[in-house]
């Protein structure tokens, strides 16, 4: 049976605050709430999700990273749920790249984001998992983190002329390929 929840959209007020960390991952509210993320995101077009997303305060993402007209380019991966996730930084060094985010339909925008960084989050087991990620997945981490900081990626763009509406995202993409 799935379950599938309605995205938050920019300007509902679950996208501005810090989500709560999540403290009984065992708890039948907290695998319920996996399962919907889980749903939510296959019946999407997305890479990634956050509680916050389904309009749920709690510090839960998904990582997914998966071709799609979206993201034509985007490695395949394992859905990867994350619990009360952390990073850091490897270096200073910063890389632009295009993003959308399914709580801010038909926009796209250029956001610098770190190229390589280091992750820690619980499991869906209660384990403490630390790893690198790097390019594309590292984007996603950093877009899905910022939601459980109260925040939207058209926060981190440097200028607004980075930002297109999605029709013209794919018409300057086809000129540049």
């Amino acid at each position: 049976m799935t379950h599938i929840r309605e995205i938050a959209q920019l300007g509902n007020p679950v996208l501005r605050h810090p989500a709560e960390i999540v403290t009984d991952i065992d708890s039948s509210e907290t695998q319920e709430l996996i399962r919907v993320l889980q749903d939510t995101l296959a019946s999407t077009q997305g890479v990634g999700i956050a509680a916050p997303q389904i309009s749920v305060s709690r510090q839960i993402i998904i990582i997914a990273s998966r071709p799609s007209t979206r993201y034509p380019h985007a490695p395949l991966m394992t859905p990867t749920v994350m619990i009360n996730p952390r990073f850091k930084a490897l270096s200073d060094d910063k890389e632009k790249d295009w993003e959308g985010c399914l709580s801010i339909p038909g926009i796209r925008a250029l956001v610098p984001r770190y190229k390589n960084i280091l992750i820690t989050y619980t499991d869906t087991n209660g384990l403490l998992i630390e790893t690198c990620l790097e390019g594309f997945v590292a984007r996603i981490f950093q877009h899905e983190f910022d939601h459980l900081e109260g925040k939207v990626y058209l926060d981190n763009v440097v200028d607004n002329r980075d930002i297109f509406s999605e029709s013209e995202y794919f018409k300057f993409i086809a000129q540049t390929n």
